[in-house]
């Protein structure tokens, strides 16, 4: 893990960027403004720039920047993300979270989540503590490749904390941290799994205890587990939104023995207000613990967007030069 902490002149000098950008830019809207953020990124204090160059150049799995500025009057945690949205909640932490991001790559949302929103909020909902979704609370969230099912999923998966009071531990396992022996290895190595888009794509039929056949319903795609340069694998998996091709009882067997020893190498990130983590999606899977929600305007709130280091891979499979994929 790396980690970069501003000083207390560059702190202020990200919030007088981001003030400054805002004053000229009233009506939210960073889906139009991306290209232009990306512009003034090039702002950053020098220090924190060349960090984060130099992390994405060698490739660190877990990038932490801390002490970045956080309203000191920020409004209680949003009910969910729709309150979030329609309130226009913490959008300059949005942005500070854009602006950092964008030294490392390019920001990308989806149609059908979170209404398309570039960057999202993570906040738990009544009603969805039980969800496989960041809204829930009293579900654990299993280790996962974000948007597993798709060959365009970010490179990156950003987190900013806003709030985070009981201290909720974001989990994560890299694939180096684990041992494969040389069959399973082999296996997870071929096209042998089926990857689902998860509950947050709004996709239908939805999966729930109730519905539990609902997930082979939903389009998918056939890949590997683990694929890219065979010395330092790149991992893909989802417990919950993964199988092996049915009938194969190998593939079934490596998938299981591979999400068990991940499982037993995960460490916690706690994270604190003012910090956000870049976590590579292509090496690490990542998950949070449970707790208990009080929904009183003091629970855990973070905003999260996912970045691409190629923006053509999104104009590729959209046929057009949006930063939404379908």
């Amino acid at each position: 893990m790396s980690r970069y902490v501003l000083s207390g002149d560059e702190k202020d000098e990200l919030a007088r960027i981001a003030d400054e950008f805002l004053a000229v830019h009233p009506v939210w809207a960073p889906l139009e403004y991306a290209d232009d953020i990306r512009v003034e990124a090039e702002r950053l204090p020098a220090g924190v720039r060349r960090f984060l160059v130099a992390s994405r150049g060698a490739e660190d799995s877990i990038i932490v920047v801390a002490n970045l500025p956080v309203d000191e009057s920020l409004v209680p945690t949003p009910p969910g993300w729709q309150i979030a949205e329609k309130e226009g909640a913490a959008i300059r932490e949005e942005l500070v979270l854009l602006l950092i991001g964008s030294v490392l790559g390019e920001p990308f949302g989806w149609v059908n989540q979170q209404n398309g929103r570039l960057v999202h909020d993570v906040c738990p909902a009544k009603g969805q503590e039980h969800s496989l979704t960041s809204a829930s609370s009293q579900q654990q969230l299993t280790l996962h490749t974000e948007d597993v099912f798709h060959a365009c999923r970010g490179d990156y998966v950003a987190l900013m904390c806003l709030r985070n009071p009981d201290a909720v531990g974001t989990t994560v396992a890299s694939v180096e941290s684990v041992a494969f022996d040389e069959r399973e290895r082999q296996v997870l190595h071929q096209d042998r799994f089926r990857f689902f888009p998860d509950d947050s794509h709004n996709v239908v039929p939805q999966h729930s205890a109730e519905n539990p056949s609902a997930l082979e319903e939903r389009p998918h795609e056939v890949a590997s587990v683990l694929f890219g340069p065979q010395e330092a694998p790149y991992l893909r998996i989802d417990a919950d939104f993964a199988s092996h091709v049915p009938g194969d009882a190998e593939a079934e067997r490596a998938m299981t023995r591979a999400a068990e020893r991940l499982a037993d190498a995960a460490e916690r990130v706690i994270l604190s207000p003012g910090e956000a983590v870049f976590i590579d999606n292509y090496r690490v899977i990542h998950g949070r613990e449970t707790f208990t929600p009080r929904y009183d305007g003091t629970d855990r709130w973070l905003k999260r967007t996912s970045l691409v280091r190629d923006l053509r891979r999104t104009y590729v499979h959209t046929k057009s030069r949006s930063r939404l994929l379908g």
